[in-house]
């Protein structure tokens, strides 16, 4: 069982100075998650093509298996990692810092994108795979940014800066894709050494810009414990011990099944109903990730209001709509709904987070923004997975599961809100 007091005592050490300058603080914290992100990003698109178009070598040949099988693995490592380190990254934030882990996962991070262009120059297949799961382990780092986001309330609303947050990774999610297919004429490793490039200035804007947060003490038990044991003890999932979190961990797994569908399989759906090829493909994308953008914009003015999670439910009500649209609709309407599906989604990244680090404060911020990361990655693969199947019919039949997954979560929030809108007193003290 969860020590709920214990975990309060934890949270209260390492509780951050009042901040002399939050607004830029906020900035900062958005302009670190916009590069980080867009280095994350950038060499998605050219996988493909490396390994696809690439030359007949012992990389993309490797072992004898074909191309298409080592591409798929190579991309598949990325998320095993992300949830693998999503149980330790934010939770170990709350007993080290929220800097000192942000600059270790930043550094591994760089030094992954510096095995990787490595890996392509010297036709390292596996070298390759493993920094790619490194990588992986380190993109934990946004639950992280969130409990650093939540430790800032009330001088930072907490709605207002999840959405600015979003808003930042949205745009990195645009821009590193970008910067990925111009620069891999240059070479293969190119784009890999342009993504650790990208990682110095958010190195320095780190340890630069935001302040120490180092606990000043923590609890006793968990200062005699080795950092192992730590890990073991703290990781998010122990969290579904709590009956409460243990239900809304559920209606997230079944909403972001739905919201990940959409991610996953809104090209082939574009491919298969629309005609589209790469360029139409990334212009649509482009314009989802604007409406994203412009929606946490929209968030961040709006702030949370009195019932931030019935608000969250009508959001993932209104998702729930168009992914039940999109498997249905015409190819021109459709492609007019996978952009404004953004909006509802927006919307309901910046409000669920922003509920949860109230109402769970006393479990860690770390941890618990760690909780939601590992809920969409495993959801990720779940729906990959299924989605692989079903594609081979057609990507409408993803949409439908996706869509009724996803009503079925709003129906579930909708019935969680009228419990659980108002935090109990205990958990203000944050």
């Amino acid at each position: 069982m969860l020590n709920a007091s214990s975990s309060s005592a934890d949270a209260t050490a390492s509780a951050p100075a009042p901040l002399r300058h939050p607004q830029l603080l906020l900035w900062a914290v958005c302009a670190l998650c916009l590069m980080s992100t867009a280095g994350v990003a950038l060499p998605y698109p050219i996988l493909a093509p490396i390994f696809v178009s690439g030359p007949v070598d012992s990389f993309t040949h490797f072992a004898g298996l074909a191309p298409a099988l080592l591409m798929g693995l190579a991309l598949a490592v990325n998320p095993a990692g992300i949830l693998v380190g999503s149980l330790f990254v934010g939770p170990m934030s709350d007993r080290y810092g929220r800097r000192r882990v942000l600059s270790i996962t930043l550094t591994a991070t760089l030094i992954s994108y510096g095995l990787s262009a490595l890996a392509l120059a010297e036709r390292n297949y596996p070298l390759f795979v493993l920094s790619r799961f490194v990588t992986g382990l380190t993109e934990g780092n946004v639950a992280v940014v969130r409990a650093l986001l939540a430790d800032w309330h009330p001088q930072l609303d907490r709605t207002r800066s999840f959405a600015w947050l979003n808003a930042s990774l949205y745009i990195g999610w645009l821009v590193g894709p970008l910067l990925g297919g111009l620069t891999l004429p240059l070479g293969e490793s190119v784009p890999f050494i342009v993504s650790a490039g990208i990682l110095i200035p958010c190195l320095v804007l780190l340890l630069t810009g935001l302040p120490d947060d180092r606990p000043q003490r923590a609890a006793a038990t968990a200062d005699r414990l080795p950092m192992l044991a730590a890990m073991r003890q703290q990781q998010s999932l122990g969290l579904l011990s709590d009956p409460v979190l243990r239900h809304l961990a559920a209606l997230q797994m079944a909403y972001t099944l739905g919201v990940n569908a959409l991610y996953e399989f809104a090209p082939l759906w574009m491919v298969q109903q629309a005609g589209l090829d790469s360029r139409g493909i990334a212009l649509v994308t482009a314009i989802q990730c604007a409406a994203m953008t412009a929606a946490s914009m929209l968030a961040a003015r709006i702030g949370s209001g009195p019932t931030p999670l019935r608000r969250a439910a009508r959001f993932a009500v209104v998702a729930a709509v168009g992914l039940l649209a999109l498997s249905l609709a015409p190819s021109w309407m459709g492609l007019a709904i996978i952009p404004l599906l953004g909006v509802p989604l927006s919307f309901y990244n910046a409000l669920m987070p922003a509920w949860m680090s109230e109402r769970f404060a006393s479990y860690g911020q770390g941890r618990v923004m760690g909780l939601l990361t590992t809920v969409f990655c495993l959801s990720n693969t779940i729906i990959a997975l299924i989605g692989g199947g079903l594609g081979m019919w057609s990507a409408r039949w993803i949409m439908l599961l996706g869509g009724c997954t996803c009503l079925g979560a709003a129906i579930g929030f909708i019935r969680f809100a009228r419990v659980h809108s108002t935090p109990p007193p205990s958990h203000h003290g944050h």
